[in-house]
């Protein structure tokens, strides 16, 4: 959990801190966020720079869709109502578009500059500190370095193929060519010349992945083993899990049971909100793993398909 710094002008109204268990008879509300300037323009633009400084891991939020609806013309000039959003939702939720050039060239080089630091500081501790073999570049003897970085955007595997190290590096990504030349990162940034732009966009290091900004969007993307990834998205499809914890409010289906992609499977109420779990695709109910009235913990497994 990472909030911006308050001072007379950012304020933070909130009762949990990073680490805290929020059950689910509290509603789902984290924090308040609350800004003050001279007039409304200059008091959206403070309200954007704290949202993209706040960052939450773990449970899904609404920074997202918060920092769409502050720059919706409709908030900007004032003339949004209570029921505007239940008649313009689609216009103000978060897109799902692919990530874009910049902020995957700048997530890579953040991934690829952690992994060479921490390779160099635990050869300094070894007993050869110049040893090839503590390079974190792909190095191989009479052949040109090769490394490759999986991330997970949403449901989508990103493959990356690296050549290069120390902040100049070629990037290939779905028969894209990014090169990428000077890249240096800081604890929330990361600077880099990408072709002859030179880009700079916040990135944060989260638990298991990155996130970057670029002053009006995030992406978040997870990174992972390339060779780990195959055995464990050919099991993800199989079952549906609770997504937080909660009660289960209704079960829709039974076991033996033939099911289509998206159909509803479970019903469960978790921090005064409703959440209806889906198949994540069509075959046949092999194991339902929990009843109405469940109260159950998060990520626990509740229903299995059957192996293709």
């Amino acid at each position: 959990l990472h909030l911006p710094q308050t001072d007379a002008r950012v304020r933070i109204d909130s009762g949990v801190i990073e680490g805290d268990t929020v059950s689910v008879h509290y509603d789902p509300m984290i924090a308040k966020l609350i800004v003050h300037e001279a007039d409304r323009g200059e008091a959206l633009a403070l309200l954007r720079e704290a949202l993209a400084q706040s960052v939450v891991v773990g449970p899904k939020s609404n920074i997202d869709f918060l920092e769409r609806l502050s720059r919706h013309p409709a908030v900007v000039e004032a003339s949004i109502d209570t029921g505007y959003l239940d008649r313009h939702l689609a216009e103000v939720m978060p897109a799902a578009d692919d990530v874009p050039a910049d902020a995957l060239a700048a997530i890579c080089a953040r991934a690829l500059l952690d992994e060479e630091a921490t390779a160099a500081a635990s050869a300094r501790t070894g007993t050869d500190p110049y040893t090839p073999w503590a390079i974190a570049d792909g190095w191989r003897h009479g052949h040109p370095g090769k490394r490759l970085k999986h991330f997970l955007h949403r449901d989508q595997l990103i493959e990356v193929s690296v050549h290069g190290h120390d902040g100049n590096y070629t990037l290939d990504v779905g028969g894209q060519r990014l090169e990428l030349r000077g890249a240096r990162s800081s604890a929330d940034s990361v600077d880099v010349l990408i072709g002859q732009r030179a880009t700079r966009l916040r990135v944060l290091a989260l638990p298991g992945g990155y996130m970057a900004h670029n002053g009006e969007r995030r992406w978040v993307l997870g990174l992972r083993h390339p060779f780990a990834f195959e055995a464990s998205a050919a099991s993800a499809g199989d079952v549906v899990r609770s997504p937080m914890p909660g009660r289960i409010v209704a079960v829709r289906v039974e076991p033996d049971a033939e099911v289509s992609e998206g159909q509803e499977l479970m019903v469960m109420e978790a921090m005064k909100m409703e959440i209806t779990l889906k198949a994540p695709r069509a075959g046949t109910i092999a194991e339902i793993r929990a009843s109405a009235g469940d109260f159950v913990e998060a990520d626990v497994v509740l229903v299995k398909l059957a192996t293709p």
